[in-house]
Parts: C-alpha cells; sequence; structure tokens
C-alpha cells in the first residue's frame, strides 16, 4: 500500500482516485503474480501501478463529456402545461391546508420542510423539546395529506371525468 499509493497520486493527482487505483491494483495482483515470474518484487509493482494509471488517463481522455445545460433542454411541464397548473393547484390547496394546522405544526411544518432545518434547529428556535418537534412534524404532515385528500379533486380527476 505504501508502495502503490504514491504512484497512483502522482499519475491520477486525485487522492480518492488514486484510492481507488490501489484497490484495483490489488484486485488485479493476485491474477498477475500467478501468471509471471518475478525477480524484482518493487519495479514490477511501480511498473504495474505506473501502467494502471497510465491506462486509466487514456480511458478518461477517450471519453467525451460535455456539460449539461438545461436551458437546451425540455421538459414535460413546459411541454404540456397541464404540470404546470396541476402544481400551482397543489400548492394553493397546500398553502390552505397550512392554515388549517395548531400554531405548534404550522411552525414545525414550515421551518422543517420550507426552511429545510433539522430538529436540533428547530427545538433551539422554538424551545420545544426534541420529541415535541418530532411529533410536530408527523402530525402536521398527516394532517396537511388529509385536509389536501379532502379538498376539491386534482385538475387530472376532472379531465378524466
Amino acid at each position: 500500500m505504501d508502495l502503490l499509493y504514491p504512484v497512483c497520486l502522482k499519475y491520477l493527482g486525485e487522492s480518492e482516485t488514486a484510492k481507488d487505483a490501489v484497490m484495483n491494483i490489488f484486485e488485479e495482483l493476485a491474477q498477475k503474480l500467478l501468471k509471471y515470474e518475478v525477480d524484482n518484487f518493487r519495479s514490477w509493482l511501480y511498473t504495474l501501478a505506473k501502467n494502471h494509471c497510465l491506462m486509466q488517463l487514456r480511458s478518461a481522455r477517450r471519453m467525451k463529456t460535455s456539460e449539461f445545460d438545461p436551458d437546451h433542454m425540455q421538459t414535460g411541464e413546459e411541454v404540456h402545461l397541464n404540470g404546470v397548473f396541476e402544481k400551482e393547484h397543489q400548492l394553493d390547496k397546500l398553502s390552505k391546508c397550512l392554515e388549517t394546522l395548531s400554531p405548534e405544526q404550522k411552525t414545525a411544518v414550515e421551518l422543517f420542510y420550507l426552511q429545510r432545518k433539522c430538529y436540533k434547529e428547530i427545538e433551539t428556535m422554538t424551545g420545544l423539546e426534541w420529541n415535541k418537534v418530532r411529533s410536530y412534524i408527523q402530525n402536521g404532515r398527516r394532517n396537511l395529506k388529509i385536509c389536501m385528500d379532502k379538498q376539491e379533486p386534482s385538475i387530472e380527476t376532472i379531465k378524466v371525468k
């Protein structure tokens, strides 16, 4: 390991890639030692590591990649505006249902889902116990689902009828 890692790091330049290469070389090593008779193990291992790294660099160079530009892609929602209308409808239902929650549930749900706070941060911000925060989030989510299911049917359901 002490012989291989510095060689791989020198050729590949990245720590994680070098570690992966060392693991791959160890897998190859058992097979190659059965095939070849090795007189000077250190120099043979160095050459094996160097060749492995060079092969990785060559294969990486052959793979052409291009940057993904989402502006040049169409999404299903942009092609079919029904998805946009459905999303807006769902957001309206969600905002109405948020108002039906108890103040503690509403605060906990908004902090957790909308502001992406963890339980510990919500506990600190609200002064509630960790178990209470968890309970308010779970009950709030359940109550939101019940409320949204009770509201008028979605646009897709209307279209089917």
